[in-house]
């Protein structure tokens, strides 16, 4: 069965569409709960992983590595929940988290600004301007966020399978749209797409337990063969800090082989 993401900009109707879209197949609806199992696996405060998600990284941020600390613990807890399939993500992300995994359908629901701006007054008491102020603030922010840690633009309608404009449409007539398209044979999970999704669970696990001891480095994982890029001639020549590495990974299920740049130093 699929997976289906529904991102939004602030005051567009998106969390109403997702929840009414889960009650309508019957998947679970999860958004703040993948902050709540993030924070518990890896004994994050919640508000901290609240401001790596949503607020942009400053130069020293990205520089020490933090706010990505943050993000990967989120995305492991999000692909981890996922893994069972029937469910419907409203939370920040989504388009960039499980991106490409083949079983996910990627909805973006959008609304006109004079929409928006009329639901920001309506819930905040204030004027038309301030109203617009904010909403281009959160709107700037959101936008930075994933220009400065992934280079996409979550604007960008290519990152979605359907756009969505709640203008003309009702929130009813956008879920009939979405449970509809998302029967189609090609968002429905198979072993290969499973096995795509498995793969990016093990690599976000292991990538969690390398900067748990700031140790930065890319993981791919392709059946349980573990490859870690960025290595360098340093770290390919340390066969201590190899050791450790083997011993922190090889305590991960389903490991079967540890590559450094293409060298095996370790089996299972």
């Amino acid at each position: 069965m699929p997976i289906v993401t529904i991102s939004r900009g602030s005051h567009s109707r998106g969390k109403e569409v997702a929840e009414k879209l889960a009650q309508r197949l019957g998947y679970d609806c999860v958004s703040r709960e993948i902050l709540l199992e993030a924070s518990e696996e890896f004994n994050i405060p919640e508000i901290s992983l609240v401001r790596a998600i949503h607020d942009s990284p400053s130069v020293l941020e990205r520089f020490q590595h933090g706010k990505e600390h943050y993000i990967n613990y989120y995305q492991y807890a999000l692909l981890k929940r996922v893994q069972q399939d029937n469910v419907v993500y409203h939370g920040l992300a989504g388009q960039y988290f499980l991106q490409s995994i083949p079983h996910v359908f990627k909805v973006r629901i959008l609304a006109s600004m004079e929409e928006r701006v009329k639901e920001v007054m309506r819930r905040d008491h204030v004027s038309e301007k301030e109203a617009a102020n904010i909403l281009r603030k959160d709107d700037e922010e959101r936008r930075r966020w994933g220009l400065t840690l992934y280079g996409i633009d979550a604007w960008d309608s290519r990152l979605y399978d359907m756009v969505v404009l709640i203008d003309k449409l009702s929130v009813d007539d956008a879920v009939d749209c979405i449970a509809e398209i998302v029967k189609k044979p090609v968002f429905q999970a198979t072993e290969e797409s499973r096995k795509v999704l498995r793969d990016q669970l093990q690599g976000a696990k292991i990538h969690a337990v390398l900067m748990g001891y700031s140790l930065m480095l890319d993981v791919r994982v392709n059946d349980g063969v573990v490859t870690l890029g960025n290595a360098g001639d340093a770290l390919r020549a340390d066969f201590n800090l190899q050791a450790i590495i083997e011993e922190l990974i090889g305590k991960i299920e389903g490991v079967k082989k540890i590559l450094f740049a293409g060298k095996t130093i370790a089996r299972r």
